[in-house]
């Protein structure tokens, strides 16, 4: 077996540690950025990972969207987050981090649909710099979560929010994929593997309040943050959730044909 058919990439934020909690042997977990592990499914560094939704879209004639997982929200996302001193209408340019191309191109799509025409400013996540140099400011993530209990006065738009006020869908920031040429088997392995740890995290209050602590003591972040910020955050794809992957496919990206 090649090595990579065991490892599970993960983003190296807090939201996808309820599925990634004490995975058992023999897998391993590949934690990236969330653009960069689309580079690492590409170049089969890892068996399955969840990447940028925009990212899927683009090299959807290489890879296949796994169901029933994902990493999305209902309305409010608290971790994607526009931050400026102004209002949205009034910002000449954005600064867009580099390690989501999700949130960058539903943030200039949000603004197309308002009537704002911001010039985008590729930058590093880090909102003094950013914001010394560009009117508004995107942050995704665990930066996003620090910066707006730092910095609340700041925030102009959360963009799960927003989308669900435009279009009335869920939005589908990462979905899990695999490369094309992935091992069939040990991918039906560790698909049912993930999911198991999604209802066992779902289903037991239990298991549900360990990840919490966990993440709580790793992260820095309160039980209470992390307990608002995990019901913020959908982890399963359901149908409401499959609508609104569609939509963001068809509407942002400009495709619909891809391999489930």
């Amino acid at each position: 077996m090649n090595r990579w058919h065991q490892i599970l990439g993960r983003v190296a934020f807090v939201n996808c540690d309820p599925l990634y909690h004490e995975l058992p042997p023999p897998w391993e977990v590949l934690s990236a950025p969330p653009s960069w592990l689309t580079g690492h499914i590409l170049r089969k560094d890892c068996l399955i990972a969840p990447i940028p939704t925009a990212d899927f879209a683009k090299y959807s004639d290489q890879l296949q969207l796994l169901p029933d997982i994902c990493i999305a929200s209902t309305g409010t996302v608290g971790s994607v987050l526009l931050f400026g001193d102004r209002d949205p209408s009034q910002m000449r340019d954005i600064a867009l981090p580099t390690d989501s191309a999700t949130s960058r191109k539903l943030c200039m799509w949000i603004l197309e649909q308002m009537g704002f025409n911001p010039r985008p400013v590729d930058m590093g996540p880090d909102l003094r710099q950013m914001l010394d140099r560009c009117d508004g400011a995107l942050l995704i993530g665990d930066r996003a979560l620090d910066e707006a209990s730092r910095h609340p006065e700041l925030i102009r738009m959360d963009l799960g929010k927003t989308w669900m006020e435009l279009t009335g869908f869920p939005m589908v920031f990462a979905v899990y994929a695999a490369h094309r040429d992935a091992p069939a088997n040990e991918l039906k392995e560790a698909h049912d593997l993930l999911q198991r740890q999604l209802e066992s995290y779902e289903d037991s209050d239990l298991k549900k309040q360990s990840i919490i602590d966990s993440t709580s003591k790793r992260s820095g972040f309160t039980n209470e943050r992390i307990t608002q910020y995990f019901e913020e955050v959908k982890l399963r794809l359901d149908a409401d959730g499959e609508a609104g992957l569609r939509h963001f496919l068809d509407q942002v990206c400009g495709i619909s044909d891809y391999q489930i």
